[in-house]
């Protein structure tokens, strides 16, 4: 099966996307964090483990901490896929990091957009990344892609 063709946003459509998708993107980043925590408990109980060489520890609560972490991660995999399935990129979820595909001027760019922002300001070549990032010139607002 052929690699399916890239959606291609324009200014508007990508910042009508952010708005419905920032929430869902906060869920999933929130969930990163609580999943983050619980890697860093079972991990210090691993060592703990290991350097005591077996020692007792509370195996019904490090399994129920496991079976929560793993809930984590399954809701950052869902939001992740239902953020990509728009056609949107998940860049960094530490930072919440979106981008865009696009055209502009006969180049393939990301329109860029992290929390924290109110609106979609930045773009940058696609070979690029965040430090690339330049201000959208208020000319190309209403750029329009070439399939629609």
């Amino acid at each position: 099966m052929p690699d399916e063709e890239q959606r291609l946003f324009t200014l508007t459509e990508a910042e009508r996307t952010r708005i419905e998708l920032e929430p869902l993107l906060l869920e999933a980043m929130e969930e990163r964090r609580l999943m983050s925590e619980l890697d860093e408990k079972l991990g210090e109980l691993a060592t703990r483990i290991q350097m005591m060489g077996g020692m007792r520890f509370n195996y019904d609560e490090a399994a129920t901490q496991r079976l929560e972490r793993n809930r984590h991660e399954k809701s950052v995999e869902s939001a992740v896929e239902r953020i990509s399935a728009t056609g949107c990129v998940v860049k960094d979820l530490n930072v919440g990091l979106l981008d865009f595909p696009a055209r502009l001027n006969d180049e393939d760019i990301y329109f860029c957009w992290r929390v924290g922002e109110d609106r979609i300001r930045f773009y940058h070549r696609q070979d690029e990344g965040f430090a690339g990032r330049r201000p959208i010139d208020p000319r190309d607002a209403d750029y329009r892609s070439p399939i629609q």
